[in-house]
């Protein structure tokens, strides 16, 4: 099949970088809430989505892993140290400091009160907001879905119920975009 070849070079990959800002222009302070996620290469695939999209801030709470987890920072490829982050044993409490804050809350659920993602607006989502992304099979706790100011679903055609949680943050990323 052939020799691997190097195509870019540490140093000019380095270079190619160089004229980049160091911090992104926010449209809108948006941030994340990693409510017990358990996968480690889903929480770094959202951090890395998390910087692509200019996410002001990623609060991994629960049983989320961080990246002091090797597999976290293997998948973010280096996101960890673009997107401030934090770690918080309770969900519940860091959603009620934030909503007290002003923060607008917003859970990605299929829930029986959620509206579907496609039909929000550019007034719907005001900024600061925090998105809240669940577990992989529980979802979103309950506790924190009283808590939200709005509740969104992804449509889902097929016979899933739901997307991969960091598949889902990235979509809900782009439309709340």
């Amino acid at each position: 099949m052939g020799k691997t070849r190097v195509i870019l070079s540490r140093s000019l990959a380095a270079e190619s970088t160089h004229d980049l800002p160091d911090t992104p222009p926010y449209k809108r302070e948006y941030s994340v809430a990693l409510d017990n996620i358990r996968s480690a290469w889903n929480v770094g695939s959202i951090l890395r989505s998390a910087d692509g999209f200019g996410y002001a801030h990623v609060y991994m709470c629960g049983i989320t892993p961080t990246p002091d987890i090797e597999a976290v920072k293997k998948t973010s490829l280096g996101a960890e140290n673009s997107v401030t982050w934090d770690y918080h044993k309770n969900t519940v409490a860091v959603v009620t400091e934030l909503k007290s804050e002003g923060h607008r809350i917003i859970a990605l659920e299929e829930h029986d009160h959620s509206i579907p993602l496609i039909s929000t607006s550019e007034q719907d989502i005001s900024s600061p907001a925090l998105l809240i992304v669940g577990n992989e099979v529980t979802g979103v706790d309950p506790h924190l879905l009283g808590l939200c100011d709005a509740i969104y679903h992804i449509p889902m055609y097929g016979r899933k119920k739901s997307f991969n949680v960091a598949i889902a943050f990235g979509i809900a990323a782009y439309i709340l975009n």
